[in-house]
């Protein structure tokens, strides 16, 4: 989910700053060009760190700015399909859950939320279960595991499908309530009759 690179580009300092300190502006215009967007390769750019290898820098004519050659690390962003995430949830909708996880959010279709069948509550704003005692809420932390990924140029037009259907997923305390729905069920705690 998380990686770290190494990237060289060049980088143009402004007249403005030529008397500042030049890893600071390398890293704050290097920041401005890269952190919030998305490369196909490598994901969400986070973060840039650890600017180093700052070159003499060229002039082009007609151009007042230095142009230098650098190398820095970027801290990147891209889930994978099928990987387990932590997040939170950020917004409940009628069709289900959106969901933070790293700089993102997921979509769990109310179909995906639980094995169970779940109302939305307008009035609470909340996802219920009448069988079992399971909700979800705004800010409620859950587990969920990457579907589908849809990486677009932007972080708004990117889609991740998550869900939250299979055992162990959801809410932490889900597990809980879960078991002692099943252990009500005939035959106990899941267990299957042998013939």
């Amino acid at each position: 989910m998380y990686s770290i690179y190494t990237v060289k580009d060049t980088f143009k300092m402004p007249p403005e700053h030529f008397g500042d300190d030049i890893e600071k502006v390398a890293a704050q215009i290097l920041q401005m060009k890269y952190e919030g967007r998305i490369d196909r390769d490598m994901g969400v750019i986070v973060a840039i760190f650890n600017v180093r290898g700052i070159g003499d820098g060229t002039i082009y004519p007609g151009d007042p700015s230095t142009h230098h050659d650098a190398e820095f690390d970027v801290l990147t962003f891209i889930p994978q399909v099928d990987e387990v995430v932590a997040g939170e949830v950020t917004e409940l909708v009628e069709f289900g859950a959106f969901v933070r996880i790293g700089p993102m959010d997921g979509l769990v279709h109310v179909s995906q939320i639980a094995g169970d069948f779940l109302t939305f509550d307008k009035k609470n704003l909340a996802f219920v279960s009448r069988k079992n005692s399971i909700s979800l809420k705004k800010g409620d932390a859950v587990y969920a595991k990457v579907s589908t990924v849809s990486m677009k140029n932007t972080i708004k037009d990117s889609k991740i499908a998550l869900t939250m259907k299979p055992d162990g997923l959801g809410k932490p305390e889900w597990a809980g309530a879960l078991a002692k729905s099943r252990s009500k069920r005939p035959g106990g705690s899941g267990s299957r009759n042998r013939r």
